[in-house]
């Protein structure tokens, strides 16, 4: 019974744990610390499980999240969130496709850990500055200053987006047969004038260690990449990654990076490349992601 009801929300829980802690490997940490605690208790005593795992949850991420901030300033080149390969109906609801991309979980990086969980759980989950107050432990009118200046914070730095489609999987196919067959002028007309170019490897595999933007900067920058980091036996596929189009680069069978494209009116404007191998481990796997929880109805009171 207290493995059913965990598992009813698991969707639920891991969504919310990656949207505050931007990896998925320690959002499953978190969701173990959480169902450990979860199986501590009577369910019986739980009025309404979903609204106490989603406390839990919350609470566990936020002590991650407080925990694992000076790694991530100390991190070796630019820090990325770690990619998740995500079904393509989440793309169907925009606001969760928005909140996983990596645009705005880069800007979720900004806030400091109490913002981002206000800011996740009201803006993306709907709960209520009460509902959210009870899960921090902050009062009421706290969470709505909170919420306020994280709200403006975030909608002044955040850029466009436009979910995985048909349309914009036809521009990275476009994209990827110009860049590897060296057709610099289609390559150029496909990126945004102020496009940028993000890479991660963590100091584990080469990569940009600052972000290239501009679209001269960029072209050459991706096709040198193209040039010098693949290989006969590289293989290209398109999926989708934290709701956006991607391409899977596979050596030897092997993934060896990826990247994943931000795409606004027709043009790229951003370039998010993974090659960290400890944030590829596990980008096979698809996360089923929910953010209103099984029963599709009003949060738990």
């Amino acid at each position: 019974m207290t493995e059913d009801v965990f598992t009813e929300h698991r969707p639920l829980l891991f969504t919310i744990a990656y949207e505050l802690l931007g990896s998925a490997a320690d959002a499953e940490d978190v969701l173990q610390e959480s169902y450990l605690r979860w199986s501590a208790v009577d369910p019986a005593a739980v009025e309404h499980p979903r609204a106490y795992l989603v406390r839990v949850v919350t609470r566990q991420a936020l002590n991650h999240l407080r925990a694992v901030r000076s790694r991530r300033e100390e991190y070796v080149g630019t820090w990325l969130p770690e990619p998740i390969r995500t079904a393509p109906e989440v793309s169907e609801d925009v606001v969760l496709a928005e909140s996983v991309s990596m645009a705005v979980m880069l800007v979720l990086e900004t806030l400091n850990p109490t913002e981002r969980a206000v800011f996740v759980l009201h803006e993306v989950f709907g709960y209520t500055h009460g509902e959210i107050a009870a899960s921090i432990g902050k009062t009421e009118v706290t969470v709505r200053q909170i919420a306020h200046r994280a709200r403006r914070h975030v909608h002044a730095r955040r850029r466009r987006f436009e979910p995985d489609s048909k349309a914009t999987r036809g521009i990275v196919e476009q994209f990827l047969l110009a860049a590897t067959t060296g057709q610099v002028t289609p390559l150029m007309d496909l990126l945004a004038p102020d496009v940028v170019q993000i890479s991660d490897g963590g100091g584990k595999a080469v990569a940009a260690r600052r972000p290239v933007i501009g679209r001269d900067d960029v072209a050459r920058f991706v096709l040198g990449v193209i040039r010098t980091a693949t290989t006969a036996t590289t293989r290209v596929e398109l999926a989708t990654y934290n709701g956006m189009p991607a391409a899977r680069f596979l050596t030897d069978g092997e993934l060896d990076w990826l990247v994943a494209f931000e795409i606004v009116g027709g043009r790229i404007t951003g370039l998010y490349g993974m090659r960290n191998p400890d944030k590829l481990h596990c980008a096979e796997m698809v996360h089923p992601l929910d953010r209103r929880g099984p029963s599709h109805g009003n949060h738990d009171r």
